[in-house]
């Protein structure tokens, strides 16, 4: 994970926008539930009222709530509403929303009871007019049964029953607030939800009083809540589109500098970290794991961080209802969780795994497409098929057995949230029975649920892609962290030598994986204008001994000198500007003759380019070509022969005009006439430079100045032809194994004749 984090530092600005965007986005999408409720409980069970204390008052409705309030609450609820004389009923000093939520606030639970006093069906006290009663005196001697009709006094004492069963002294000085303790406590177990709702009742009674036209606040309140959720669903659409592209450009971001970044530190690496990494492993890294790693930083960006934000506003929102069902969110949260750890703890080793199946079938299809000639030379087709699907059929059980694994995840999820929802409803129902839980109050909870479960299942979706991203970004950070092994020193030369001997000082050699040495005690010296032949069997370290000149690889011990300095005393961009290296397989890539043989001399002329491809016998078949020097090569050079890739591979040694000249058996695939001709050109204009030569072909090397003869990595012999044939014996048996007997004589006849 912190691999994976860690490339997107660069990306800041984007990341704290993105998170902007997201809180926005979550911002609406959980006001919408509360959006839904209001339109269930305000606009349809309650006609449209938003509060409890309502805005028009009636006197009798003004005077039947001021009753139970006690002489502190007497002084606000005046102070909060005005008289009009002219309209006879009473209106609201102040409609704005934080005034008038305080004194819903405030006010809400005495007008609940008063409503249940004066509208509660069935119960002893219906009938009982409130404006009998001198409000102005809670004193209950103020009422005189002298003065009643028989119908009121018959209701007095129907209320003075009641009264007495709840242990209420009629004759109290605090008799309306005594009432109003007792119903208090029987409101107690309903929730605000329901409270506000019996309030708002009262209200509407009044508003009606008052002659509002209720139906038109109602088709007004539920036009304009319309009008919100719409505006909030396009905002919603807009920071989610916002969101995506910038995470789609961060994520090609991401993609882009990690491919740079891998591609650089490859470029850098010497064959040993070559060797340990492999080709195909780093085509894989290259692509199919920084594509994992984009993927995922897309939806890190667009769910990972919303999924969060979302569960927890839903948290924060659910709380508000005091619905008495939030152990219902912890159980879908720790069900949630306990799916998820169990799949992870499951899958988890098998996406290591897969990734290493990967480049196994990248390895075999590589080998098998690269070998197509050889693979249908020997009829081995079938057996490659073979071969390429059992890599294949690996992989793809482990993809399934993963693929499987998770899949069951989405419909185990599913019932999840649908089981919970059935567990909301059947909970809710009770709870509205009961007159404790609104309908529009069960909906937003039933929404919010499915927000926060919705916010774990977007981490689920995510932990599908998780763990495979992790181990691509771990074997990527393997390879960015890997130190090379062949760099510049602190104090490197950057000045080229003017004197172009090479020397071997007793030099020993093994690979950094291997155990014995390869090369061991190689001691020799070529000079400038000397042409130095290295011949032995096939694996006696002939292309080992000269890739230690150019540093593909350092010495293990013993050094190597160019003019005098240590090649490790050089900089690696100056020590190699000084050779003209040839490698054993000749490569060339896509473009044309022009650009290969201009490779590593980028500023050479047109003449340069010819010059080269002459010397090289390269300008028969370039001429014979219809764009001659334009025509194009194809990737790898598969349009051209074995020995015309070996001959722009020296002519794009030569254009370079180096110092050195280093041929790794690179004339094995010219005939003996192209040979003859090459190195005869080749001598004219090397005639100043060291030449160093591996060759297998003993024609190739006879009028070397010195032949160096290697046997399991040991020198064995070093001199000139006719020296090496009578000295040594490995070398008198290689050059008669080639040479006929006349060849063979007069090879040294010539020698003797120089």
């Amino acid at each position: 994970m912190r691999n994976i984090f860690r490339n997107l530092k660069k990306y800041w600005y984007f990341v704290v926008l993105i998170l902007i965007l997201l809180f926005v986005q979550a911002y609406c999408d959980l006001s919408l539930p509360d959006y839904t409720s209001n339109l269930i409980d305000v606009g349809i069970a309650n006609s449209g009222m938003e509060h409890a204390v309502p805005e028009y008052l009636t006197l009798s409705g003004f005077y039947e709530v001021e009753v139970f309030l006690t002489e502190e609450e007497k002084q606000d609820w005046e102070g909060a509403y005005t008289y009009d004389e002219e309209s006879g009923y009473f209106t609201l000093s102040s409609s704005e929303a934080e005034e008038w939520n305080r004194l819903d606030e405030k006010f809400s639970q005495v007008i609940a009871i008063v409503y249940t006093m004066t509208s509660q069906q069935g119960s002893e006290l219906e009938g009982m007019d409130m404006t009998s009663i001198n409000f102005s005196n809670m004193d209950m001697s103020a009422l005189d049964p002298t003065q009643m009709s028989p119908e009121q006094l018959q209701q007095l004492q129907k209320v003075q029953q009641i009264l007495a069963d709840m242990g209420i002294d009629m004759t109290s000085d605090t008799l309306m607030l005594d009432i109003r303790d007792v119903f208090q406590e029987n409101l107690a177990s309903l929730g605000d939800s329901i409270i506000r709702s019996m309030a708002k009742q009262f209200s509407r009674q009044q508003y009606e009083l008052c002659g509002i036209d209720m139906d038109k606040l109602q088709t007004d309140y539920l036009w304009s809540t319309g009008a919100k959720m719409l505006g909030m669903a396009l905002i919603m659409a807009i920071t989610a589109i916002l969101v995506g592209f910038l995470a789609s450009r961060t994520a090609a971001g991401v993609g882009r500098d990690l491919r740079a970044k891998v591609f650089r530190k490859v470029i850098g690496f010497s064959n040993a970290e070559l060797d340990r990494f492999s080709t195909a492993s780093l085509i894989t890294r290259s692509t199919n794991d920084v594509q994992q790693i984009q993927i995922v930083t897309v939806m890190l960006l667009r769910m990972v961080l919303y999924a969060p934000i979302l569960a927890i506003g839903g948290i924060i929102n659910v709380r508000q209802y005091n619905s008495g069902m939030s152990w219902i969110i912890v159980l879908a949260i720790a069900m949630v969780s306990c799916l998820i750890a169990v799949l992870m703890i499951v899958a988890m080793p098998k996406f290591k795994v897969m990734q290493a199946l990967v480049d196994r079938v990248n390895l075999v299809a590589r080998e098998i497409l690269t070998g197509i000639p050889v693979i249908r030379a020997f009829s081995r087709e079938k057996r490659e098929e073979e071969r390429f699907d059992g890599a294949n059929s690996e992989l793809t059980r482990v993809m399934l057995f993963t693929n499987r694994t998770m899949s069951i995840m989405m419909p185990m999820l599913m019932l999840m949230m649908n089981g919970i929802s059935v567990l909301i409803i059947w909970v809710a129902s009770q709870r509205i029975d009961s007159g404790v839980l609104e309908v529009g109050a069960m909906t937003a909870f039933i929404t919010y649920s499915m927000l926060i479960i919705m916010g774990f299942l977007m981490l689920t979706m995510v932990s599908i892609m998780l763990p495979r991203a992790g181990i691509a970004a771990n074997r990527i950070q393997e390879v960015l962290d890997t130190e090379t092994t062949i760099l510049d020193k602190a104090d490197a030369k950057s000045a080229v030598s003017t004197d172009a001997t090479i020397c071997f000082d007793h030099v020993c050699f093994k690979y950094p994986d291997g155990g014995e040495n390869v090369l061991t005690d190689i001691h020799f010296t070529a000079k400038p204008g000397q042409t130095t032949a290295i011949i032995g069997r096939t694996g006696c370290g002939k292309s080992t001994l000269v890739k230690l000149i150019p540093r593909f690889f350092d010495v293990t011990e013993g050094s190597i000198t160019v003019g005098g300095t240590d090649v490790r005393d050089y900089s690696i961009d100056t020590l190699r500007a000084q050779i003209g290296y040839v490698p054993q397989k000749a490569i060339l890539f896509s473009g044309d003759i022009n650009s290969n043989i201009a490779y590593g001399a980028p500023k050479a002329s047109a003449k340069d380019i010819e010059e080269a491809a002459a010397i090289a016998q390269a300008t028969d078949f370039i001429e014979e070509k219809a764009d001659g020097y334009n025509s194009a090569i194809a990737q790898g050079g598969t349009n051209v022969s074995g020995g015309q890739k070996q001959r722009l591979s020296i002519a794009r040694a030569i254009a370079r005009h180096p110092k050195i000249y280093i041929f790794d058996d690179s004339f094995s695939a010219l005939d003996f006439k192209t040979d003859t001709a090459l190195r005869k050109a080749l001598s004219e204009k090397t005639k100043d430079a060291t030449v160093i030569i591996v060759a297998q072909r003993v024609s190739t090397i006879l009028n070397a100045d010195q032949i160096i003869v290697l046997e399991d990595g040991k020198m064995i012999g070093i001199g000139t032809h006719r020296e090496l044939v009578e000295n040594c014996e490995e070398y008198k048996q290689i050059a008669q194994s080639q040479l006929s007997e006349e060849e063979f004589r007069a090879s040294i006849a010539g020698k003797e004749e120089c």
